[in-house]
């Protein structure tokens, strides 16, 4: 039996994608709300930005086994919030002042709140009842047992609730994290411009292994060839040698060194006296 050409058209495999286009498609997909994630963990918008373009050109540098993940946004995400909750950024002086607060109060109150958890706490909230992760999914990313991540999520819950009581019940937290992070300008950087920053980073570590890895080699070579062929003992220590009688200065004459120093002084000085043998 035969088919139409629209038909067999129809029924044939998709084209693939080239990695540029899966990534892209991963990006779209992915990261404006993992920007709005990173800005719930830290209450940065400038730092959420730059947590998810990190996490993303990461993978595009480890596309190959990301691309194999069965899971490639939870892969991102994993990485953004690590970045995003790294605690380096305190010793960067364009983190160490506070961005302006967002201008309603009730989420000024609740990002309040949420800054005021410990990371892991705040991470394990935001996994469970901000992006609806199970238990075991969430205590996996957060490299925790599901009974530690459960504990965290109740006293995470119970801190919340109590500087914003309204929040108590977990559907309406839920409701509340989706509007603060909606309310905020929270853009992200264009496909392109995060995959040629990734391969820049990657050709420059390159070339800087490349470069120290001739170095060493140079200085093994310049080692090689400066080194000694043959053992040389080393010097000892300068050692006392006894029995050597002590360095004196000239003391007075003796009777028979005066006589003869008289006799020598009464001889002629010069004349053939001097040159002429005395017989005994």
């Amino acid at each position: 039996m035969t088919q139409s050409p629209g038909h067999a058209h129809e029924a044939g495999p998709s084209p693939a994608l080239t990695p540029a286009q899966a990534f892209d498609a991963l990006y779209a997909f992915c990261a404006p709300a993992l920007v709005r994630q990173a800005y719930l963990l830290t209450g940065r918008r400038e730092l959420a930005q730059e947590a998810v373009e990190r996490a993303f050109q990461l993978a595009w540098q480890n596309w190959p086994q990301v691309a194999r993940d069965r899971d490639p946004a939870g892969w991102v995400r994993a990485v953004a919030h690590e970045c995003a909750l790294s605690p380096w950024h305190r010793f960067r002086l364009r983190y160490r002042h506070p961005e302006p607060p967002p201008a309603d109060a009730a989420d000024r109150a609740l990002l309040e709140a949420l800054l005021k958890l410990p990371p892991t706490y705040r991470r394990t909230l935001l996994l469970y009842d901000g992006i609806g992760l199970d238990l075991p999914e969430t205590a996996a990313e957060t490299e925790a047992s599901t009974p530690a991540a459960a504990g965290r999520l109740t006293r995470a819950r119970r801190l919340v609730a109590g500087q914003v009581p309204d929040l108590a019940d977990p559907a309406a937290l839920h409701r509340r994290l989706a509007e603060l992070a909606s309310t905020e300008r929270l853009r992200a950087a264009q496909p392109p411009t995060v995959r040629t920053y990734a391969e820049r980073r990657t050709r420059f570590w390159t070339r800087s292994a490349l470069a120290f890895t001739a170095t060493i080699i140079a200085a093994t070579t310049l080692t090689l060839r400066t080194a000694p062929t043959h053992y040389e003992a080393p010097i000892g220590p300068a050692q006392a040698i006894s029995g050597v009688p002590a360095e004196v200065g000239m003391g007075p004459l003796s009777a028979g060194e005066r006589a003869l120093q008289a006799k020598l002084r009464r001889s002629a000085d010069s004349g053939p006296e001097r040159l002429v043998p005395v017989a005994r």
